[in-house]
């Protein structure tokens, strides 16, 4: 095989690719309806940005929106934050869920480590949907209360997210390998009413007992008056309060049509996190019509989903991914779903899977392809993927080696479509184009109704140039506040504070000629492992909260063409000693309070970690220091309150130049 070059055609679609296109028909049928005609993708994009209202007007038309009132004006002003939109309107998401309910195709095709494939119909997810309903009315769950959820990527969150929005309540969920303190970082925060939980979990072969988690959850959330629990370690409720298990919960309600209660367009439907560098994650909340409009948009037009479809991302229940995997129901699809670890009992277990379920478009993480090529694998090889007509890639920048991997090794008739964007806004920005080329290294464009510029110094727009990834008009899933944000000065200040009344997102992109994109990784400190995105304050408390931590700096070294490299760096207090058993203590506690996916790379003593003036670590521009930048591009020597502590860093910059510089 040649060797294939950033900017090299890999696909470009035939004749019928073009001709079946969701986005197509979406053209035919704007022509037939509103006497629109464009000449090819690039012109509808300008369309659906330049004309906003128009477009997401005859995208709830195209859609088949569920409402029991429609809105008189789309969005009466372009503002952000605060724009208004479908005012009037009043709608449910689980209603528009259930109204692509085809009862001859499953709804949910699931497989776990320990469980063979199997298949829920629409039908039977229906019946166990408003049996739960029933059961949470019964405990006193109304409209705008929250119903917090521990629970793995299994049918029964699916369920349970569903039951929870028909009643207008507000759904907010982490994944149980997700440790206490984090959990309770994000649920203590927004006061939630009732707890759905498992008492265990497995991945990589073994079982993880939550039982103590599930306890320390009750006794630090006096809200909660209620926990469901489905029994995985297989102990029943032991000494959990309040406490009822799910069969028996489910068992309790007789078999009934599912209410589902009418809310505005702009009303909670789900609490997301995304962390900042400083203080708790930030309580995101999303609308039931925005996330509606946002998905049916996404997976029709961009996933290019249809009914008969089966639709695959490998997710935990705490990345906005598997939320967007709900939404994609809204094509009529069917959802595959696998809870257990990708590399159990090997590497190929996921490409198993894609034979076994039939898997129409294979959704996946740019590590995971990353990890497949260190591994040698050639799944085309051993698996039968020729059901496979598309491989999305997200959650970092995928590589150009990435491409021809998959080009080579899983199918050269796929559609490979990257994509980009974030739990701020639940979606892609950029993403698949199924009626364009796509480009060794490229993503394909910018998604319908999202202006998405590169912005320079001073608020330039760029072509060809990396800048800020910017959006510059409204999208309906752009977080409608932050919980408990009194006049909004946290929301504005996470994106708005660069350019007043212009979305910046924390990535760096370049947009070429052709509309084109690269995603070059974060412009900030958050940290990025394997598409969840954690801030630094919440490792910072875990690590100085040992005895022997004074102080600590951790930065995430993830960049297009780099593995994800995160070093953390810790002051010893007086008389401790950096020690295998020390970093076995860090880690461990990571592990267990964080997540396993926030376990540092490397741990490294210093003397001292640098402050800005103003008393900030220096996240940002110790990044930029470790990823070749020079000293001057990357701070202010003015700025530094102990500019000596950069020596160690300069250093180190040097010693990771060599292994960071290898593909």
């Amino acid at each position: 095989m040649a060797p294939i070059h950033e900017g090299d055609m890999l696909w470009q679609p035939t004749a019928e690719d073009l001709a079946q296109a969701n986005l197509t028909r979406y053209m035919r049928w704007l022509e037939a309806t509103r006497g629109l005609r464009f000449g090819g993708y690039p012109e509808l994009w300008r369309w659906s940005v330049d004309q906003l209202e128009a477009f997401w007007a005859s995208l709830w038309e195209y859609a088949g929106v569920v409402a029991s009132r429609r809105a008189e004006v789309v969005l009466p002003e372009r503002v952000m934050p605060g724009a208004q939109w479908f005012a009037g309107a009043r709608l449910n998401y689980a209603e528009n869920i259930f109204s692509k309910r085809a009862d001859e195709r499953p709804m949910i095709v699931f497989q776990a480590e320990d469980q063979p494939l199997a298949a829920l119909s629409w039908a039977a997810t229906y019946e166990q949907t408003a049996r739960l309903a029933a059961a949470l009315r019964r405990m006193g769950v109304r409209p705008g209360d929250r119903v917090v959820a521990y629970l793995p990527n299994i049918p029964e969150a699916i369920v349970a997210l569903l039951a929870t929005a028909s009643l207008g309540a507000i759904w907010s969920c982490c994944a149980p390998d997700f440790g206490s303190r984090s959990v309770l970082d994000r649920f203590s925060q927004i006061e939630p009413r009732v707890l759905i939980a498992v008492d265990g979990y497995r991945y990589g072969g073994k079982l993880f007992d939550r039982r103590a988690v599930l306890a320390e959850l009750q006794a630090q959330l006096p809200s909660l008056r209620q926990t469901i629990v489905l029994p995985r370690a297989g102990a029943g409720l032991g000494e959990l309060r309040d406490a009822v298990l799910w069969d028996d919960a489910l068992a309790a309600s007789p078999p009934a049509g599912l209410q589902f209660e009418q809310v505005p367009f702009d009303h909670p439907l789900w609490i997301v996190y995304s962390s900042g560098t400083t203080g708790l994650p930030k309580p995101i909340v999303q609308s039931h019509g925005g996330i509606l409009l946002e998905h049916a948009k996404a997976t029709i037009f961009h996933n290019d989903l249809r009914p008969g479809d089966r639709f695959f991302w490998f997710s935990s229940t705490g990345w906005m991914m598997w939320n967007y995997l709900v939404g994609s129901l809204l094509s009529g699809c069917s959802i595959v779903l696998y809870d257990g670890s990708p590399a159990w009992p090997d590497i190929g277990a996921l490409w198993a899977l894609a034979e076994r379920a039939g898997i129409t478009y294979f959704g996946t993480s740019a590590a995971f392809i990353a990890a497949c090529m260190k591994a040698g694998l050639r799944p085309s090889e051993h698996y039968d993927l020729r059901a496979i007509r598309a491989l999305g890639s997200t959650g970092s920048p995928l590589t150009v080696a990435g491409f021809a991997w998959v080009y080579a090794h899983v199918s050269p008739r796929l559609a490979l479509e990257s994509l980009s964007g974030g739990t701020d806004v639940c979606t892609a920005f950029v993403g698949g184009v199924r009626v364009q080329p796509i480009y060794a290294g490229e993503i394909q464009g910018a998604s319908l109704g999202a202006n998405v510029q590169a912005f320079g110094p001073g608020g330039r727009a760029l072509v060809g140039e990396v800048g800020e990834l910017v959006i510059t008009a409204p999208m309906p899933s752009m977080p409608i506040a932050f919980w408990n944000d009194p006049g909004g000065a946290r929301y504005r200040a996470s994106y708005f504070d660069m350019y007043p009344g212009v979305w910046r997102h924390g990535d760096w992109i370049a947009i070429n000629e052709r509309g084109g994109c690269v995603i070059y990784g974060r412009s900030d400190s958050t940290i990025n492992r394997q598409g969840v995105r954690m801030g630094t304050s919440e490792i910072y408390r875990v690590v100085e909260g040992l005895p022997e931590i004074a102080d600590s700096l951790v930065v995430d070294l993830e960049l297009l063409g780099r593995e994800s490299f995160m070093p953390l760096f810790v002051v010893l207090r007086a008389g401790a000693s950096l020690d295998e058993g020390l970093r076995q203590r860090i880690r461990q506690a990571l592990r267990q309070e964080v997540s396993p996916r926030h376990v540092p790379d490397e741990i490294v003593a210093i003397d001292e970690v640098p402050y800005t003036l103003s008393g900030k670590k220096l996240e940002v521009p110790i990044r930029r220091i470790l990823l070749g930048h020079p000293v001057g591009v990357a701070l202010s020597a003015g700025s530094l309150r102990n500019p000596a502590a950069l020596d160690f860093f300069l250093r180190f910059a040097d010693r990771l130049r060599g292994s960071l510089d290898q593909p």
